[in-house]
């Protein structure tokens, strides 16, 4: 049997349904809205898009798909003779199926196909920028913790530097180098290493600010210098941590010398850029096919590593970063 409601609880729970009503509305008022905004502001982009492309972003648009069936290749083989500089069954003298000719002699008969070349050099900028960076890096971050450099105006101007360094894409600081030294690999090399040392620095100084301060303070009391407190109290607790970062940054900036290969540097990026701008459809599928595969590749090496070096606590950290 159901108790009768009293005049005041009637009251009350038709305040509250009238409440509810309320928040229910002005909820589908801004969820309304905000898709509104949100449709104007795409909108929005993609008119300056167009204007900023000279009207040939929509003109262009139904065309989009034409370039992927411009790639397809005359036939599968195509591909893997192009990834391994084997001769085309179609080869008519020009550029397009002449796929012999890139090869590096290595000794005898022996030779490496031109794009696993393109890509070691790739390789090379990222491992010799990452390399400049984690060791200018590691210099830096000492300098810039608080709990190790107590001077203020040092730990500030530090920071700022570092700042600096990150504060542009790797391709920005590229395009100044390959006005100063013209193409090629340096450049690419110079422009990694200085955002590389801004990046690593940064997270560097933040490991080291997490460091268990209680063997700095036993070397001090017996009276260790600055540099002993650094290498014998905080070095080998953050080390670990260091190579984990290390490792992570090696697996962008293979990402990054791709890139800016494509505007001058060296290295895969700009067989890829050439060969897409000339339409030699099976070379660029084979380009991608050997970025792909090495991008994997040194992603899974760099876990396997960061794993056997700092455990699965280094993926934790990352995942929640």
């Amino acid at each position: 049997m159901q108790a009768a409601l009293t005049p005041g609880a009637e009251t009350r729970i038709r305040a509250v349904e009238a409440h509810w009503r309320q928040l229910a509305g002005q909820r589908r008022f801004y969820t309304i809205l905000s898709i509104v905004l949100l449709v104007m502001a795409t909108a929005g982009s993609l008119w300056f898009a167009n204007e900023s492309n000279a009207g040939k972003f929509f003109d262009r648009l139904p065309y989009f798909f034409d370039f992927f069936k411009d790639m397809a290749p005359r036939d599968g083989w195509e591909v893997w003779r192009a990834l391994f500089d084997l001769e085309s069954p179609y080869y008519d003298g020009s550029f397009k199926y002449d796929y012999t000719e890139g090869r590096v002699p290595l000794f005898g008969g022996l030779y490496l196909p031109e794009y696993m070349f393109k890509m070691i050099e790739t390789l090379n900028i990222a491992i010799v920028s990452t390399l400049v960076g984690f060791g200018l890096g590691f210099v830096f971050c000492f300098l810039a913790a608080s709990n190790i450099t107590t001077r203020r105006w040092l730990r500030f101007f530090v920071r700022r530097f570092l700042e600096i360094l990150r504060a542009f894409p790797e391709i920005v600081i590229a395009g100044f180098f390959l006005a100063v030294f013209s193409l090629g690999a340096i450049p690419a090399i110079l422009a990694v290493a200085i955002h590389t040392v801004g990046a690593l620095g940064k997270m560097f100084f933040e490991v080291v600010e997490n460091a268990d301060m209680k063997p700095d303070e036993g070397l001090q009391a017996v009276g260790a210098n600055w540099l002993e407190r650094v290498w014998f109290g905080i070095v080998p607790q953050v080390m670990p941590n260091f190579i984990s970062y290390g490792l992570l940054r090696f697996e962008i900036n293979v990402r990054a010398s791709t890139i800016i290969g494509a505007v001058g540097g060296g290295g895969i990026g700009e067989v890829l850029r050439l060969s897409i701008s000339r339409g030699h459809e099976a070379k660029t599928l084979a380009i991608i096919l050997l970025l792909f595969t090495t991008i994997v590749l040194v992603d899974q090496l760099s876990a396997w590593l960061r794993r056997k070096l700092v455990g699965d606590q280094a993926f934790q950290m990352v995942g929640a970063g």
